[in-house]
């Protein structure tokens, strides 16, 4: 995607080699690091501005178990299942910030 996520990806490899696993750096697809942004934007707008970051997390969680599930998945398809949760977010609109 970029020089950072390319360096980013490489550093997380490097620690988990340090940890005795040996992974493939990851890569962000510029279509999923859109549909990231947006969760986040969502995320931050109609719950809590601290949220986005764990929600951009848990979409990375959800997406890696579709995968397992679903080895054929693309990244094309991840870009679509994060945009679809999304603008659940985002019709049900602002909610209480004290949750």
């Amino acid at each position: 995607m970029n020089q950072f996520f390319e360096e980013l990806g490489g550093l997380w490899a490097t620690e988990a080699e340090h940890r005795g696993a040996k992974i493939a750096a990851p890569t962000l697809d510029p279509r999923v690091a859109l549909e990231l942004l947006e969760l986040a934007r969502v995320a931050a707008h109609t719950r809590e501005r601290r949220f986005a970051p764990l929600s951009c997390y848990m979409a990375g969680v959800a997406a890696e178990r579709l995968r397992t599930a679903k080895p054929t998945v693309d990244d094309e398809v991840i870009a679509g299942f994060i945009q679809e949760v999304r603008q659940k977010l985002e019709r049900a609109g602002p909610q209480d910030q004290d949750q």
